[in-house]
């Protein structure tokens, strides 16, 4: 890593279980120095207020960053994981984990950017707008088949769970799944990563839910090989156990999902 007296201050509000994780993977790939500030979930499993302080919607990943010579200027304060990752990619050194935009000689013209890139650019977008929204409504649907209440409303609860599960969320992440299985298996150059041959910020973003989709669903890992391998090349790369590593070092243990 570079010498801690030189280049910005970056601070990243990391929470348990959660989306930051990436972020710290991402800023270990980028060899940056950084300083880890650690928060557990509470019993509601929701974020502490403490976060609050540094973003006002009080979520995670936040990353700070401030420049050396103008202590009277306030931190960059960032929010969203897409944001971040574009934003550390765009200012230190990330451009060997974003595809070259343009075919030679089509440069600035529209259709001319590569299938690396368009892909990039489309997982960067989906992984948030599309992917997610469904694993969160699994993770609530559980959670209201598994929510403390008398014995007798209990087969209620897990009825009313089942039939929106049955209805909406199941199939609709069925389709992403077998999205995701495909895309890997046209994925340029034969893969093994979403953009092709070479690991990029878009695999990154890729990695939280896609190791707790298949964490929490073990079955996934029989009906979609492609994407158990994804996964598990995910986890055996360098950066991402140093992230985890890094976890354990400061927080004692690390959980990659609820």
């Amino acid at each position: 890593m570079a010498d801690a007296n030189k280049g910005p201050k970056i601070t990243l509000y990391w929470l348990e279980q959660s989306r930051a994780q990436r972020i710290l993977w991402l800023l270990e790939e980028l060899h940056l120095t950084y300083s880890l500030k650690t928060f557990k979930r509470g019993h509601d499993m929701l974020a502490p207020k403490e976060l609050k302080d540094v973003h006002p919607l009080g979520k995670s990943p936040l990353l700070s960053i401030e420049t050396p010579g103008s202590p009277d200027s306030k931190p960059l304060v960032l929010a969203e994981s897409g944001l971040i990752m574009e934003y550390l990619c765009d200012h230190f050194g990330g451009d060997k984990l974003v595809p070259r935009r343009y075919i030679a000689g089509k440069e600035d013209q529209v259709g001319g950017e590569t299938e690396e890139w368009m892909r990039y650019r489309y997982f960067m977008h989906y992984t948030e707008g599309s992917f997610m929204p469904f694993l969160v409504m699994q993770l609530v649907m559980d959670s209201i088949r598994n929510a403390p209440v008398p014995f007798f409303i209990k087969p209620l609860t897990g009825m009313v769970a089942s039939k929106v599960e049955q209805a909406f969320v199941a199939p609709n992440l069925t389709s992403h799944f077998e999205f995701l299985e495909d895309q890997l298996k046209t994925a340029p150059g034969g893969g093994p990563y979403l953009c092709g041959r070479e690991l990029t910020a878009t695999d990154i973003m890729m990695s939280f839910p896609v190791i707790a989709a298949l964490g929490k669903m073990p079955g996934l890992r029989a009906r979609y090989p492609r994407l158990a391998e994804y996964a598990d090349k995910l986890q055996a790369m360098d950066g991402y156990k140093r992230a985890v590593a890094k976890v354990e070092e400061i927080d004692g243990s690390f959980t990659a999902y609820a």
